[in-house]
């Protein structure tokens, strides 16, 4: 009797774990807010990076694998948006951004989200938008950075680096919005 021999070229599921990491940072985004909420700013910088790092691990692997999906085009920006506007609020919170800057980015996310929900594909985020959320992440973390991982000084240099890259990415945010709405005109004229 022959044994059949049965080839796996792909042992592993990829879509599966794209995917989840997405899914993760979504639910990640509650912990955050709770962190943030009891002052544990120790645990909720690990959370962000821990977030960061599915940010990116999300991608590559879809970029490497040539996995693409409607529900990872729709999702990610979603789960981006989902993990990063409680921070952006709890900073105003503490006032280190002013109100009316998270009003307008949280306008500008809520238009271009629903512009992509039109889109079969949720629309691919533009270069400028990938540098939003990356500087994005990097300011709400050196801004919110522990007061017991490191002294006065350093954390000082650390919240202006911070305060400096929420404004770069205040204006990707603007920048990459008229691109996306330039582009938008554009694809419905032809």
């Amino acid at each position: 009797m022959k044994r059949k021999i049965i080839k796996i070229n792909n042992p592993i599921a990829w879509p599966i774990i794209i995917n989840g990491l997405t899914i993760f940072r979504l639910i990640l985004g509650l912990p955050l807010i709770i962190t943030l909420t009891i002052n544990n700013y120790n645990i909720f910088v690990l959370l962000m990076l821990l977030g960061g790092v599915t940010d990116f691990l999300d991608g590559y692997l879809a970029r490497k694998y040539n996995f693409q999906s409607t529900f990872g085009a729709w999702m990610d920006p979603l789960a981006d948006k989902i993990f990063l506007l409680g921070p952006m609020i709890w900073l105003v919170h503490e006032n280190l951004v002013p109100l009316w800057a998270i009003w307008l980015l949280l306008s500008r996310e809520f238009l271009i989200t629903s512009w992509r929900t039109n889109k079969s594909t949720g629309g691919p985020a533009s270069i400028q938008a990938k540098y939003k959320t990356i500087l994005q992440f990097i300011s709400i973390i050196l801004l919110l950075w522990p007061e017991d991982w490191g002294n006065i000084y350093y954390i000082n240099i650390l919240n202006k680096i911070g305060y400096i890259s929420f404004w770069l990415s205040f204006i990707l945010t603007f920048s990459s919005a008229f691109k996306y709405v330039f582009n938008q005109k554009e694809s419905h004229q032809h």
